[in-house]
């Protein structure tokens, strides 16, 4: 599978810190340290050799020693800075404490103990880092709604059990719900208590201002947010598909999951499994413009039958000349 551009960058940065505390580290080590070959961490010390600050002129470049790559050594000699921790202002820190204080204010209660934590460890570590200034910051999150009802909701969602609402909803009528609370979210003028309504048989939303009071029930919460949707993976049943793309088209290689990706002096060639021909068919005329080749035959030949079809209707809507 291509790598991706992020997660190059990281290596890449990485890369620099780890070379200025270990000077004239063979190159085989640091493939080991990051989980690379050898000759991909050759090609990151060719990318950050062309890589520096504005200018760029060959004082602004991160630089090595070539006689020590020459021997298979890394031997970094300009950083531009790059290994130096990040220094934050005043300024900086105290916006940053505050934004950790309001995260802990309005989903502290609902994070996983080592999500909770983290947070505290990392609030406490920059509070202090900061010192006088940290102290004159005091985050208040403004939730409209019924201090008991918020208490209610909070100890709920600390306990995992269901709640008993009873709620006017947006058409001015009063409801009793049955619902599994799953987290309080806040946005510019209202908050929200996001949860699974047992009355409704779905996910909803609950105005906090909107809620009349609430109880805390015997039975423990049964549900759970839907997973954000993650990275399609492919399985080894999907079959390959062999597209041979333009240069310009390289965004391709970076965005989805591939297999294999050779370069060439014109452009590229990617191997990917693909599950359904649907979206294969619309990712072909998409790259329509950059295709070189399409292996199998057939892919092609579906993307062009698409094509004609969609300029047939046009045709038939007056929206591309016949002689198109």
């Amino acid at each position: 599978m291509a790598e991706r551009t992020p997660e190059r960058l990281v290596r890449l940065l990485g890369l620099v810190a780890y070379l200025d505390r270990h000077p004239g580290a063979p190159v085989e080590q640091v493939a080991e340290q990051f989980g690379v070959s050898p000759v991909q961490v050759l090609k990151d010390v060719d990318t950050l050799w062309m890589s520096g600050t504005p200018g760029y002129f060959p004082d602004d470049l991160i630089d090595f020693d070539a006689d020590s790559l020459d021997s298979g050594v890394l031997r970094l000699t300009q950083s531009r800075g790059m290994a130096r921790a990040l220094r934050l202002g005043t300024r900086e820190a105290v916006a940053l404490v505050a934004a950790l204080r309001a995260l802990d204010a309005s989903v502290g209660e609902a994070l996983e103990p080592a999500e909770r934590r983290l947070l505290a460890s990392t609030l406490e570590a920059l509070t202090a880092a900061t010192g006088e200034a940290a102290a004159t910051v005091d985050v208040r999150l403004s939730l409209e709604a019924d201090p008991e009802v918020l208490a209610t909701v909070r100890a709920a969602l600390r306990d995992g059990r269901r709640l008993h609402l009873r709620y006017v909803d947006a058409a001015d009528r009063t409801t009793e719900r049955e619902v599994d609370p799953w987290q309080v979210v806040t946005g510019d003028e209202r908050s929200y208590l996001s949860a699974w309504c047992h009355t409704s048989g779905g996910e909803r939303l609950f105005r906090l201002d909107r809620i009349l009071a609430a109880g805390v029930q015997d039975e423990a919460v049964t549900t759970t947010p839907a997973p954000v949707a993650t990275t399609y993976r492919p399985a080894s049943q999907h079959p390959r598909v062999r597209l041979s793309l333009e240069g310009r088209a390289r965004w391709a290689a970076e965005q989805l999951p591939t297999e294999r990706v050779v370069d060439d002096p014109d452009g590229f060639t990617m191997d990917l499994r693909v599950a359904t021909s649907a979206w294969l068919r619309a990712l072909v005329l998409r790259l329509a413009p950059f295709v070189r080749d399409v292996q199998p035959d057939e892919v092609a030949r579906d993307a062009g039958r698409a094509a004609a079809r969609a300029l047939a209707v046009y045709r038939s809507l007056g929206l591309v000349r016949d002689d198109a």
